[in-house]
């Protein structure tokens, strides 16, 4: 009688099988009118970001290309953006001359397709990632059939993550860093994110306490690896190189020292250039999104010059790079780099990345809201290799104060990200 009930006890499915089941059927049942309601403003977004004529309708699994030209056994690398892109494109580099893969990039977004087909090598096949409707997922791993899918920092897709899972191809996550702030929100939703968390073959994460907040989000602690973040291994980054075209566009600015502000929001185009004027420096304004050029333009009192309709200074002019895929090499020409998005003035908080400046051997600053990117910043804080400024007062004496070293300080501290790129290759190879 025991074993005729434990029989019967095994027919049913595991009870994250059919919460994830029910998941999936709430989903597919929200996520269309997400999309439809959505797309008036994603396609506005495209059109400002040039993104017509890039392919849309991969979107929808549709390629212009026979299938039967198609490689089969590649990794699919699915990255959201530029930042996604540019970290994509550095492991894979890395990654070829270690197993000789090739490899699909994914990105999400117009601005991030551009740089990708920019920049990717002739062995990488670059695709729109698909929306994630089952029957999407499963034309495109059919057509392409990956030895693996890989999603870059975090993304987590239901249907493709369980699309991937039945087709039998391993998916995981990489360089997956997770706040302790989106750790606690994950953990409010937990009973959603489990049962597709268990699903997750690989993970590899940037810090130790980035295992324990996966592991207690339903990831496996065999899936769960220490890799180190790719982001800030020095060893596989392309070195910020100086451009005798951005040298030249620089020059008519005068001699005085070039502070960059890289990756700003709105908010704190005004505060920063005021600023940097009033240490007697030249400022330089990199606008997150580069559609903002007209944004930025306005609230500078129209006294700017664009990158893109490049002209000599006449007067006190701003130059704004409104440009994709160029800010590393920028930074190899500045004195000094100040990073956006973390000053209260700032319309978006938490930071952009300081890596690509301390690689170029240039001074930091940034603002206190760097909780994107903890625990580097408060551990190059304390190592002497970055400053932190709140108010104008405090980046001014910043500005006019580097310490001895700094940039060396920042650089040692990198060096414990040291082989990230290829613990993360081994993860899956």
């Amino acid at each position: 009688m025991a074993a005729a009930a434990s029989q019967s006890i095994v027919k049913y499915p595991p009870i994250h099988k059919m919460a994830r089941q029910l998941l999936l059927i709430l989903w597919s049942l929200v996520y269309p009118v997400v999309v439809l309601l959505a797309a008036p403003f994603w396609l506005l977004k495209m059109f400002r970001r040039d993104g017509w004529g890039s392919g849309l309708t991969e979107r929808l699994g549709l390629y212009d290309r026979d299938p039967e030209l198609e490689k089969s056994g590649a990794v699919y690398l699915h990255a959201v953006s530029v930042g996604e892109v540019l970290l994509a494109l550095k492991l894979i580099e890395k990654w070829r001359t270690e197993t000789g893969d090739h490899f699909l990039l994914v990105p999400t977004t117009a601005t991030g397709m551009a740089v990708a087909k920019e920049k990717a090598p002739n062995y990488v096949r670059v695709i729109y990632a698909p929306l994630d409707f089952g029957f999407l997922i499963r034309r495109v791993m059919k057509r392409f059939d990956p030895r693996a899918v890989l999603t870059i920092e975090s993304e987590l897709w239901p249907q493709l993550i369980t699309q991937t899972h039945r087709l039998g191809i391993p998916i995981g996550l990489i360089n997956a860093r997770l706040s302790p702030r989106s750790g606690r929100r994950l953990r409010k939703l937990r009973p959603l994110v489990s049962p597709f968390l268990k699903l997750l073959d690989h993970v590899g994460v940037p810090e130790s306490a980035d295992l324990v907040r996966w592991q207690a989000l339903g990831v496996s602690e065999e899936a769960t690896v220490l890799t180190g973040n790719i982001k800030f291994d020095p060893a596989g980054a392309a070195l910020p190189t100086r451009r005798p075209e951005f040298a030249d566009m620089l020059s008519p600015f005068g001699n005085a020292p070039i502070v960059i502000a890289v990756s700003t929001f709105a908010g704190e185009e005004v505060f920063l250039t005021e600023a940097i004027r009033a240490a007697g420096m030249t400022p330089v304004i990199v606008p997150r999104h580069a559609e903002r050029r007209q944004e930025v333009a306005a609230a500078l009192g129209g006294k700017v010059i664009l990158r893109s309709q490049f002209r000599p200074p006449t007067a006190d002019e701003t130059f704004i790079i409104d440009s994709t895929g160029e800010l590393r090499d920028w930074t190899a020409h500045a004195h000094i780099v100040v990073i956006g998005k973390s000053f209260p003035c700032a319309a978006d908080s938490g930071g952009q990345n300081p890596t690509e400046a301390i690689l170029a051997g240039v001074p930091v600053i940034a603002g206190p809201h760097m909780a994107n990117f903890e625990p580097l910043v408060s551990e190059l804080r304390d190592a002497g290799g970055i400053q932190i400024a709140t108010t104008r007062e405090e980046l001014l004496q910043a500005l006019k104060s580097i310490p001895p070293g700094q940039p060396e300080n920042a650089r040692q501290v990198l060096e414990k990200h040291t082989g990230a790129l290829l613990r993360t290759v081994h993860l899956i190879s």
